[in-house]
Parts: structure tokens; C-alpha cells; sequence
């Protein structure tokens, strides 16, 4: 059969774009489970062998989110000068050294120490993996990679915060080194691949959004700085939740495994929803949702940590993670659609989500340590600064003229 005039050519074309999508969402797949792996259990590490509890977690949760707020900003500018692959290659460099010098080590400093250089080591890597995913993409098809990626890392994510605790409970705490380690390996195998992979250019003709559907760009920069303040609420609640995570098991006399089976619900729930906004695009630009999420993050946080029986917490998650999903994704999407300069936007992003995961355990360390007759101190204080952060996103809506 003859083929007409340049139709042998459409296939190599396609099967680039789909290798280069189909290993950048495998990179990132791992990514997410081996480092969610290493600092959700890196806790109960801290709890168990050093004695830690809720106030010296948070201590060091804020420690290691001021890093990455800092390491993550300087990660996504060197990928906008360096290139995508040399940021990358350098971060899973980073990590996987990291990851084998902290298990060496038997001292809590040293166990800070090697997280901090984790942190910064994965700072250079996802900035630019959210860069790669829509990298020669027309905009019609920028959702749509958008939205793989957050159905793909937040199931890895989830996953291991499912099983991160029966993993431990079966290999010992070695395992959130050395499983970790294992993922960064094959990573980097595949990110050499990736790397030689020669994208076509996008496709002209790709039909774009219509310009009676486009926001105005003085609309679509006030978004990006709205999602760019909630993001980082976000994480004040994430990275707390995570941080006291041990303290919760404890309440309730749960193991680690079964404190990973019951409080990662959040976690599915927050997948369902990334498909959700990824399958119907009526909320872009639409203020009433950031908002409606933002109330709700700050009420399913409290109930989680406040909660005097599991079945509150259960279905605390499920408002949680429906807040923190679809304020995460606006804050990703509006990244990639308001700008070429994707690797350093998502170094903003990310860096972002470094001053979220620094603020929130601070301000309950800091609450615990001047009030720890309270066991419910650090929940209000930090409940207290997400009010701050709903002011401020009121603040910085411009609603249409």
C-alpha cells in the first residue's frame, strides 16, 4: 500500500510527543511516591528512635520548609537558564546521594541534615518536570497535560501514604532510604532517555482556546496571584497535618500502618478531584471556587486535628482533600497558562508551596512552645493563619468591571 504524501512522517512525530509524555508522567509518578515515602515516614523516625514530639516535628518541618521555599525558587531559574534535563539530572543526583548518606546516620541532627539536602535536591526537580509535561504543547492541549500530571502524582502520593506505613512495620525504617534510593536510580535511567528524545515543533494549526473564552491578561495575572497566595495555604495545612501526623496516631492508638491507612484519605480524595477539574474547565477563572475551597480548607483542617473519634477525621479528610486539590490545581494551571517561561513559574509555584510548608508548622511549634498545657494550640494558631490567608485572597480580588 502506498501512503500518501507525508503521512510516514506523522508517525514519528506522535510517537515522540507520547514517549516524552509517557516517561516525563513516570519520572514524576515516582518522584512523588519515593520522597512522599521519605519525609511522611521520616516523622515517626524522629518520634520513635529520638523521641520527638508535635512541637519538635513542626520545628522541623518548618526547618525543611524554608529550605525547599528557598532551594525551589532557585531550582526553576536554573532550568529557565540551564535547561530542563541538566536541573533534573542534578536534583536526582542530589536526592539519591542524600538519601544514602542520612541512612549512615544515627543522630538526629544528622537526620535533619540529610532531609534538608533531600529537600533541596527535589527542588530542582519538580519545577521543571511541571515545565517538561507542557513543554512544546499548543495551548488548547495545556489543560489536558496539566491535568495528567496531578492525576498522576497525586496517586503516587496518595499510594504511598496508603502502604509508606506497612512498609515500615515490614523492612524497618532503613526502607524509607533505600526504597527511595531505588527510585531516584531508575529515574535517572529514564530521565536519560527522555532526554534524548526530540520533540516536534507544535503544531500550528492546533485549534487554541477562542478569545471570547480567553480571560483578559490583567484577569488571568490577578488569578495567578490569588492561586499563588492559596497554594501556600495549602501547604500550612499539609505540612502540619503530615508533621503532627504520629501525635494523631497516637491519640487514637494507631500504628504506623494503620495511621497511613487511615489518614491518607485526603490523599484519594484529592485524586478524584484533580479529574474532575481536569474533565470540566468551568471553574478557570471563576473566583467563587478558589474561595468556597479556601473556607473549607481552613474548617476540615481544624476537625482533622481537633477531632475527639477517627470517623470526624475520616470525613474531615474528604472536605480537606476537595479544598487542598482544587486549590493546588489552580495554582499549578494558572502557572503554565499565564506564561512561556514555565521552568522558572514553576519554581515560583513550588517555591510557593516551601513558604506554605514553612509558615504553618512554624506558627504551631511556636503556639505549642508557649502554651503546651494546650494540646489543641497548634490547630488554632495555624487555623488562625489560614483566616489570614482567606483575608488576604479577599484582598486581592478584582472582581470584573
Amino acid at each position: 500500500m502506498v501512503l500518501p504524501p507525508g503521512h510516514r512522517g506523522n508517525f514519528p512525530r506522535v510517537n515522540a510527543r507520547r514517549q516524552h509524555q509517557i516517561l516525563c508522567y513516570a519520572i514524576e509518578g515516582l518522584n512523588s511516591f519515593g520522597t512522599v515515602l521519605y519525609f511522611t515516614y521520616l516523622y515517626f523516625l524522629l518520634r520513635d528512635k529520638f523521641g520527638f514530639d508535635n512541637r519538635s516535628n513542626l520545628a522541623v518541618a518548618a526547618l525543611l520548609g524554608f529550605v525547599y521555599a528557598f532551594a525551589a525558587w532557585q531550582g526553576g531559574k536554573f532550568g529557565q537558564r540551564r535547561g530542563n534535563f541538566a536541573a533534573l539530572k542534578l536534583g536526582l543526583g542530589v536526592m539519591g546521594a542524600s538519601y544514602l548518606v542520612a541512612a549512615q546516620l544515627g543522630t538526629a541532627t544528622g537526620q535533619i541534615l540529610g532531609a534538608a539536602c533531600v529537600s533541596v535536591g527535589m527542588c530542582f526537580t519538580w519545577p521543571v518536570l511541571e515545565a517538561l509535561v507542557t513543554e512544546g504543547e499548543p495551548p488548547a492541549a495545556v489543560p489536558r497535560a496539566v491535568g495528567i500530571y496531578n492525576v498522576t502524582w497525586a496517586a503516587t502520593n496518595a499510594v504511598a501514604l496508603f502502604i509508606g506505613g506497612a512498609i515500615v512495620e515490614k523492612f524497618g525504617y532503613a526502607a524509607i532510604y533505600y526504597f527511595p534510593l531505588l527510585i531516584v536510580a531508575i529515574q535517572l535511567a529514564l530521565a536519560f532517555r527522555l532526554e534524548k528524545i526530540k520533540l516536534p515543533a507544535a503544531e500550528k494549526n492546533s485549534a487554541p482556546p477562542s478569545a471570547a473564552n480567553r480571560p483578559s491578561p490583567a484577569r488571568a495575572q490577578n488569578f495567578l496571584r490569588m492561586a499563588w497566595l492559596a497554594n501556600p495555604f495549602a501547604y500550612v495545612a499539609i505540612n502540619t497535618l503530615i508533621a503532627v501526623l504520629p501525635g494523631v496516631a497516637a491519640k487514637f492508638h494507631l500504628t504506623p500502618m494503620f495511621a497511613g491507612f487511615a489518614c491518607s484519605l485526603w490523599g484519594f480524595v484529592r485524586i478524584a478531584v484533580f479529574v474532575g477539574l481536569w474533565r470540566w474547565d468551568g471553574w478557570h477563572y471563576r473566583f467563587r471556587w478558589l474561595a468556597i475551597a479556601f473556607g473549607l480548607l481552613i474548617v476540615s483542617f481544624a476537625a482533622i486535628l481537633i477531632a475527639p473519634n477517627l470517623w470526624l477525621v475520616l470525613a474531615a479528610q474528604v472536605f480537606f482533600g476537595a479544598a487542598i486539590g482544587l486549590i493546588y490545581y489552580s495554582s499549578l494551571f494558572y502557572s503554565m497558562d499565564a506564561s512561556d517561561a514555565k521552568s522558572e513559574h514553576g519554581g515560583i509555584h513550588e517555591a510557593a508551596i516551601g513558604v506554605g510548608n514553612c509558615l504553618g508548622p512554624a506558627a504551631g511549634a511556636a503556639a505549642l512552645w508557649l502554651a503546651p498545657q494546650n494540646p489543641n494550640v497548634g490547630a488554632w494558631a495555624v487555623s488562625g493563619l489560614l483566616l489570614a490567608g482567606f483575608a488576604g485572597l479577599l484582598r486581592l480580588h478584582r472582581p470584573d468591571r
